[in-house]
């Protein structure tokens, strides 16, 4: 079978491409490289360069790949803060970009889409973990964007047949067991990249925002989920679709909490660093605790993680960015 990763040279993109061509899946890439890496792409993946609001680079690529089975969507802007000032951006090339998509798999009779989207569509949990039919009440701009994706599948299988999975997930992290590829945003903005670039020596400190929560040890608690279990849950949702499942939505954590404090420690554990911090106040917008059930994912997808002790996140992270200082620039 032949799938299409939409935004296949970024972190999870790379990391999924990697895991189906492992499986013997034919893969081809399209990306527009704003955020992710050539370096990042497995060596026997097919690689399209366009622009997906552009409706005949996207075009271009169904009429040269004419049997391709499924589409994973990775394609989007996934900044909380920059959403909050860029606002148009993200409506832009998150909503934009997967309506141009829409039209042309509807076009091309390609009727299978896997979706990344995100915890972030849920805003403010009500309860934990959080459950797939809980409200979702976006609190930042690329919350409302996935929503709005989201939505958008909804209405195109109503209106042309097409089937779809959203894979809402929680704090992706890790890296591949080889080491070969990992986690390089510039700016970096997630815990364990920057804890781990405090510890190599390239970033002064970690900042821990907020001490006070209503936490065992006062600071926010997080689901972490690996990359590659990530990965993996793409695969079988494309499996799900081709298989004959129905559109669904699913949760994708590890249902277990860790706080940053807690990884910190961790951190220092695996890595054998010291790891400078610095308390800081809250931030605007962070709640206390986020912890996802994946038990639907378990059930109907038959999703089991294998990456779930935070020890061995850390580990994996930590052989990519201790021999990757600077990401997949040139060392």
């Amino acid at each position: 079978m032949k799938i299409l990763v939409l935004g296949g040279a970024g972190y999870i993109g790379s990391h999924t491409v990697y895991r189906l061509i492992e499986q013997g899946y034919k893969v081809v890439v399209f990306d527009n490289f704003e955020t992710g890496y050539y370096e990042a792409i497995h060596p026997d993946a097919e690689v399209y360069e366009g622009d997906l609001r552009n409706r005949a680079d996207i075009d271009n690529v169904f009429d040269e790949e004419s049997d391709i089975d499924a589409v994973i969507h990775f394609a989007a802007n996934s900044l909380v803060g920059e959403s909050m000032v860029k606002p148009l951006k993200y409506y832009d090339n998150n909503i934009c970009g997967t309506k141009v998509l829409l039209e042309s798999m509807v076009a091309h009779n390609i009727n299978r889409i896997v979706f990344s989207s995100t915890a972030a569509t849920y805003g403010e949990p009500i309860h934990t973990p959080i459950l797939e039919n809980d409200p979702t009440n976006p609190t930042n701009c690329y919350g409302e964007t996935k929503r709005a994706m989201e939505r958008m599948f909804y209405w195109t299988e109503q209106a042309h047949g097409m089937k779809y999975v959203s894979l809402r997930y929680f704090n992706a992290c890790g890296a591949h067991i080889s080491g070969k590829i990992g986690e390089a945003h510039n700016p970096e903005s997630h815990l364990i990249p920057i804890i781990l670039q405090t510890a190599n020596g390239t970033r002064d400190h970690i900042s821990v925002f907020g001490t006070d929560y209503d936490t065992p040890d006062g600071t926010c608690i997080r689901d972490y989920i690996h990359v590659t279990d990530l990965a993996q849950a793409h695969i079988l949702a494309v499996e799900y679709l081709i298989n004959g499942g129905e559109s669904d939505i699913f949760n994708l954590g590890n249902g277990v909490g860790f706080s940053v404090k807690e990884v910190i420690e961790t951190a220092k554990k695996v890595t054998g660093k010291e790891i400078k911090v610095v308390e800081e106040n809250r931030r605007a917008g962070d709640p206390a605790v986020l912890i996802a059930s994946s038990e639907k994912a378990k059930k109907v997808l038959g999703w089991n993680p294998q990456y779930n002790e935070l020890s061995t996140i850390i580990e994996t992270a930590w052989k990519w960015h201790s021999t990757h200082p600077n990401g997949y620039k040139s060392n």
